[in-house]
């Protein structure tokens, strides 16, 4: 009975210890299984993480990479640009030239290089302004002194005029050692004031005694003085270095200048500014075909008056061409 007992205490014993030792496996089992299952999620989170740095880094990357190229976008546009305005600059358009007529008209006129008008910007701005003055003073006067004063009185005042400028050409001509037209022109003097009536009639041109020109200017020319650069005044208009000097004495030998000093003090403006006025209405045809034929009016009034000048000189036998930059 005592052995049974032990056996029966024996096998209680092992089932309890059974018993006690399933919850623990069970829960070791069950940890196992959770450690299991959160390991995946850690691992797939790292995975995610480096994903999320790996994206991040590659469009930092490209980000870098697009501004690069835009910058040497902007740095090849910027040097195009820049070549482009050198070439510009290194390649102008070259003015074209050509007549000063209006049927062969260019566009622009190049800088005239010769040395006979080396003041040409200068001369110009006088131009311009002689041009303005023209326009509104003069002009206007001498439309309205033609309108006014009929034909024959304005044909009479001019002959006036030329007469007494048969004094200063005399002293010209004999200045140039010209003793035939010296004489010529004393005795249109003398028949115009005499028969003339002081030069209301030109009866010397009627009977073949012939008109000349002749001033201090040619004068100078005649002894060998060049003409130096070409020269515009303000309002007595196209002239050069040589002309304008002799102007001076032109001016001093002048009997309507000389004559207002033995006059009254109102005579003198009033008589030269009738003569102005008759000079620049006998300009009125010429001054309609001048605007119709020339494009640049500068540079046909200098050319013009360099080669009339030049024929004066010579008396209508100028030199060879090749001669001009030397006279």
């Amino acid at each position: 009975m005592l052995l049974l007992g032990f056996f029966l205490t024996g096998c209680a014993t092992t089932s309890k210890t059974k018993a006690n030792s399933a919850p623990a496996d069970s829960a070791a089992a069950k940890a196992e299984s959770a450690a299991t299952v959160n390991a995946p999620a850690d691992s797939i989170s790292d995975n995610k993480d480096a994903t999320t740095k790996s994206a991040m880094m590659d469009s930092a990357s490209d980000n870098k990479s697009a501004m690069m190229d835009s910058a040497s976008d902007n740095n090849s546009a910027t040097t195009s640009s820049n070549s482009a305005t050198n070439n510009s600059r290194k390649d102008p358009s070259e003015s074209p030239s050509g007549p000063v007529f209006k049927s062969g008209a260019p566009t622009t006129y190049p800088t005239y290089s010769s040395k006979k008008d080396p003041w040409e910007p200068m001369n110009r701005a006088v131009f311009s302004f002689n041009e303005s003055a023209d326009n509104y003073v003069f002009k206007p006067v001498a439309k309205g002194y033609k309108w006014v004063v009929p034909d024959p009185i304005e044909r009479a005042v001019g002959n006036v005029f030329s007469n007494f400028n048969d004094i200063p050409v005399t002293l010209n001509n004999l200045l140039q050692l010209k003793f035939g037209n010296a004489l010529t022109s004393s005795l249109r003097l003398l028949v115009n004031t005499t028969f003339g009536l002081a030069g209301i009639v030109d009866v010397a041109s009627d009977i073949g005694l012939e008109k000349h020109d002749e001033d201090f200017g040619q004068t100078l020319g005649y002894h060998g003085v060049a003409s130096g650069p070409y020269l515009v005044l303000p309002f007595l208009g196209p002239s050069s270095t040589r002309d304008a000097g002799g102007r001076v004495l032109d001016i001093a030998s002048d009997p309507v200048f000389v004559g207002s000093f033995f006059v009254a003090p109102f005579i003198g403006p009033i008589v030269g500014s009738t003569r102005a006025a008759d000079t620049r209405a006998g300009l009125l045809k010429s001054e309609k075909t001048l605007d119709e034929a020339a494009l640049d009016k500068y540079e046909f009034m200098r050319e013009a008056y360099l080669q009339r000048r030049r024929s004066l000189v010579y008396d209508g036998n100028p030199p060879p061409a090749k001669d001009d930059e030397e006279d």
